[in-house]
């Protein structure tokens, strides 16, 4: 038997309980692995899997320097009235000093907790108005174990009475903590809003509750079977902790919509008479293989951010991929399962209006709004082209002012007890206690090479530089390594600070280790995000040339045509292009942000722009894989070009703008959220995903196919070869209509 959806799908639908049996224990098997493994598979820490300067020192630092990366925290503590000269401040701080100390080594490392009541760096540890103490420490283990321990921290720093004093803490552990609450929040929220507005937009699409409920159904298992994977799989690669609000938003997303396509076929095909597995093995031979087909392309533009040598991209590309995967995998095994079972009954507990506008309508019949739409947009085909692509090109325009960067601890909500910390940290220190400068000298920097003079020389330099703070150079015993480490009184994710590790490389180092037989690299938490900029921008070219020519061969082999590809490109490229516009006018220029309740933010996610393309290049590739699929198989059996077009749109706007609708709900739920990463993610699908069902599908695919007639279907000989993989593959005795009821 050939493996194929409408075979799948038959043997899924003829043993349905034992597919539901295999999904209800890959259930119980993912919420188990994911109970288990899953906080153990996620990190805060965003790595390169390049080697720039930045990897290279950090290498040295690790090697030869200081060992493993410490992770650094201070706790500030602030008093409007006390100074801390006064008994009570001194009492006060080496009282929280103690109880950090008590917290053990597997918490903090003992010997580094400092406070200014002892030690000789006192003088750097209160600020000049003498209001404001920090005691700065190291945690203990990794990034995952200090961001896990952090909360102990804070507890015991908390449980000394605060009465006249503020008390914070700050660090790359601390504000990792709070990210993370800050994403399961935002996941929450998401997750409740989004599906509560879809369960209603499927309800209004289907006019029957249970058939909304089961494109939820699926959507759900899909979430926690890919969440189960990528527990298991991150025992052996780490992911960014974001995986898991990507795996829910493109589980939800693209699961509720595959579902809605078969299930709405499914019921299509019922009401022409045919018997209940007759119409499951239509809907998938024609629904389902629209699915297999789009979600391939969805998988394909996610695929591409592999290519990227960063963790991030890399773990982004995981979690959507998973799924992604796991919902056609669902909508094409579970679903017939549970279609051969419910029958007729998927339509149980209707709405009546809504269901008596459904049942008169008569998709071979010319009529209703969606049939207008094509053939009024026909009748102009020059002004619907030319007027959407005016529109769409204008709202691109904000995208060539865009700033990238990445958010730090200052785009934290104010309720965030790190963001504070580091304020404080920002105004009465150098914030670089947390979050210093590195400067690494590899090569010989004893006395007789004139290493350590070059060292005085930058310095020199760098005080100077108001972003910079004191710095300090230290030397390892065999006197073959060395670093600078300077304290940079900014947050490291500011574009200042990202501007200030460029002036270290570009003149600072030049002019102070001028022709000295060493090398040296910066690095530092702001010189890891330089050059995860750097290494986006390199690699952005190659990511476009695999997706557009992945995507081109794709369809070309569906639709056996040059033309259809061509033309989804530089649509899908038209909305993707207006969503980065969009995304630049209101977060980054504040157009309307308080009306949506985002931030204004001086930058732009760096890996948002790659991340949008690669995302909504498939989901758009979704909607025309569904209407050309429509098209192409009334074109096919009519040959009418333009009637072909208004019966695709008549057929599918309804569906499309329903699946639209609800990843728009779902893409809004996540855009609420407190983070001002995931407010862009979700605010940027959410309209290019409204732009593509509307004014793309509803005008400028119909405006374009009327002007090119049938020229839309040419395949140049030369490549007649090819093989084709067309959407419909029912058997004969199916397309010719109903033989039973």
């Amino acid at each position: 038997m050939q493996i194929s959806p409408r075979s799948i799908a038959r043997v899924s639908a003829r043993n349905p309980w034992k597919v539901v049996g295999v999904w209800a224990v890959l259930f119980v098997i993912s919420m188990g692995l994911t109970s288990a493994l899953l906080s153990g598979a996620l990190t805060t820490e965003a790595g390169i899997t390049a080697n720039p300067d930045s990897s290279k020192g950090l290498t040295i630092l690790e090697e030869r320097l200081r060992g493993p990366t410490t992770i650094d925290e201070a706790v500030v503590i602030r008093s409007a009235a006390l100074t801390t000269d006064s008994a009570m401040f001194r009492n006060y701080v080496s009282d929280i000093a103690q109880r950090i100390r008590s917290l053990g080594p597997d918490v903090v490392k003992v010997d580094s907790v400092a406070d200014y009541t002892q030690g000789p760096n006192a003088p750097f540890l209160i600020s000049s108005d003498r209001r404001t103490a920090i005691i700065p420490f190291t945690m203990a283990g990794s990034i995952n174990d200090a961001t896990n321990n952090i909360e102990a921290v804070q507890a015991a720093v908390h449980e000394a009475p605060e009465d006249g004093f503020e008390v914070y803490t700050a660090g790359n552990a601390s504000v990792g903590h709070d990210f993370n609450k800050a994403s399961e929040e935002d996941l929450a929220r998401g997750e409740t809003v989004g599906g509560l507005i879809a369960i209603v937009i499927l309800i209004l699409v289907f006019g029957a509750v249970v058939a909304a409920l089961v494109p939820l159904l699926v959507a759900v298992l899909a979430i926690v079977a890919a969440l189960g994977a990528t527990a298991l799989l991150g025992q052996a690669f780490e992911f960014s902790f974001f995986v898991t609000n990507m795996i829910t938003m493109m589980g939800l997303a693209v699961g509720i919509d595959y579902t809605l396509f078969i299930v709405s076929r499914f019921r299509e095909e019922r009401t022409r008479g045919h018997a209940v597995l007759d119409a499951v093995d239509i809907a998938s031979s024609t629904a389902g293989r629209a699915v297999l087909f789009s979600g391939l392309t969805v998988v394909i533009a996610l695929a591409g951010m592999f290519i990227v040598p960063s963790t991030i991209y890399r773990s982004l590309a995981a979690g959507a991929i998973f799924g992604v995967g796991f919902a056609i995998l669902a909508s094409l095994t579970l679903l017939p399962a549970l279609l051969s079972l419910l029958g007729d009954k998927v339509g149980a507990l209707r709405l009546p209006f809504v269901q008596k506008a459904q049942v008169e309508f008569d998709e071979e019949r010319s009529g209703g709004f969606w049939d207008r739409v094509a053939r009024t947009v026909m009748r102009y085909p020059v002004i619907g082209v030319v007027g959407v692509t005016v529109l769409l090109v204008a709202a691109t325009i904000p995208y060539f002012d865009i700033n990238l960067g990445s958010a730090g601890v200052s785009t934290l909500p104010d309720t965030f007890q790190s963001k504070r910390g580091f304020e404080i940290l920002e105004e009465d220190f150098a914030g670089g206690h947390v979050y210093p400068a590195e400067i690494v000298i590899d090569g010989n920097v004893g006395a007789s090479t004139g290493v350590p003079a070059a060292v005085e020389r930058l310095r020199a330099l760098i005080e100077g530089d108001a972003v910079f703070g004191p710095s300090t150079f230290t030397t390892n015993r065999t006197e073959d390594a060395g670093v600078v480490s300077v304290q940079m009184a900014i947050d490291p994710y500011a574009d200042e600070a990202n501007a200030a590790i460029e002036r270290l490389r570009d003149e600072y180092v030049p002019q102070a280790f001028a022709d000295m037989p060493v090398a040296v690299y910066v690095t530092g938490l702001t010189a890891v995000n330089v050059d995860s900029l750097s290494i986006t921008a390199d690699y952005t070219p190659y990511v476009f040339v695999f997706v557009l020519g992945l995507s081109f061969l794709l369809l070309m082999l569906v639709f056996r045509s040059i033309v259809v590809p061509a033309k989804a490109i530089l649509m899908n490229l038209l909305s993707v292009g207006a969503a980065y516009g969009l995304i630049v006018l209101v977060f980054q220029k504040g157009f309307a942000h308080e009306i949506f309740g985002f931030q204004q933010v001086e930058t732009v996610e760096f890996w948002l722009p790659l991340f949008l393309f690669s995302v909504l290049f498939g989901l758009s590739m979704d909607y025309h894989v569904f209407l050309l699929s429509r098209i192409r198989e009334r074109y096919d059996e009519t040959g009418d070009n333009a009637g072909a077009v208004a019966y695709g749109l008549r057929t599918t706007g309804r569906l499309i703008t329903g699946a639209a609708l609800i990843m728009v709900a779902v893409f809004g739920g996540f855009a609420m959220g407190s983070l001002v990463m995931l407010q862009q993610v979700g605010f940027g699908l959410g309209v290019a995903v409204l732009i593509d069902a509307t004014v793309i599908r509803s005008i400028l695919v119909p405006a374009s196919m009327r002007l090119l007639g049938d020229w839309n279907w040419y395949l140049p000989p030369v490549l007649s070869w090819l093989p084709h993989f067309g959407i419909d593959e029912r058997e004969p005795h199916l397309r010719a209509g109903p033989e039973r009821a």
